[in-house]
């Protein structure tokens, strides 16, 4: 199950049943509005200066992303399943989400909101709506276990890690394979885009961390 909890006393909201196996991963929608704060990658000049004001931008850009709808959870599994929830209104799931093959390692919301990405053992990056859940493609080309997905600040790519020791970037729009990464000597068990999206790190099993320039 996926607890919920009130951030100001700790208590128990609400228990997401549904899932079959042990749930590995987990992703809020407004996720990159509350990790970048008043952070914008479009904005020059860089945050405000003052505290007061900068909290005033990340709750502007944090209610700019979620809009005038609740916030969803995605939820991947052992069992192989997604979940998409609105847990701060209800414990009913909005779909199941089916199609990988093996377990689920990783689940990321697009920036924007408008995407999920999952990473799975099957080998396979998948793409789905971010408002329904529903399926839109797979994307195939790894020949090992992806253990990461992370999206480019503007929604428009993704970049996979996997154990066959190559990331690989995923174009949204034309859904094909933009870009081939090797330069690991072992598995990638770690992928982050920078919140600029100028830069993309890595790190595997051969005890590097290797930056990539966009």
């Amino acid at each position: 199950s996926v607890c919920v909890w009130e951030a100001s006393n700790g208590k128990l909201c609400r228990a997401l049943k549904g899932h079959g196996h042990w749930v590995n991963t987990l992703a809020l929608s407004t996720e990159h509005a509350l990790r970048t704060g008043p952070h914008s990658p479009t904005d020059k000049a860089g945050p405000p200066k003052d505290p007061e004001e900068a909290k005033k931008v990340s709750l502007e850009r944090y209610q700019e992303l979620k809009g005038t709808k609740t916030e969803r959870l995605v939820s991947g599994s052992d069992d192989f399943t997604m979940f998409l929830w609105e847990p701060e209104d209800s414990n009913k799931p909005i779909t199941r989400m089916t199609g990988h093959q093996q377990l689920i390692n990783q689940v990321q919301f697009s920036p924007n909101g408008l995407h999920i990405c999952s990473a799975s053992f099957d080998k396979s990056v998948k793409l789905w709506d971010g408002l329904t859940g529903k399926f839109i493609t797979s994307f195939f080309g790894h020949v090992g276990p992806v253990y990461q997905v992370s999206w480019s600040a503007d929604s428009r790519l993704v970049v996979s890690g996997s154990k066959d020791s190559t990331l690989k970037v995923w174009e949204v729009r034309t859904k094909k394979l933009k870009l081939d990464l090797p330069g690991h000597a072992d598995e990638v068990f770690s992928v982050d885009w920078s919140p600029d999206g100028w830069r993309v790190a890595s790190g595997g099993k051969d005890r590097l961390l290797r930056i990539w320039r966009h």
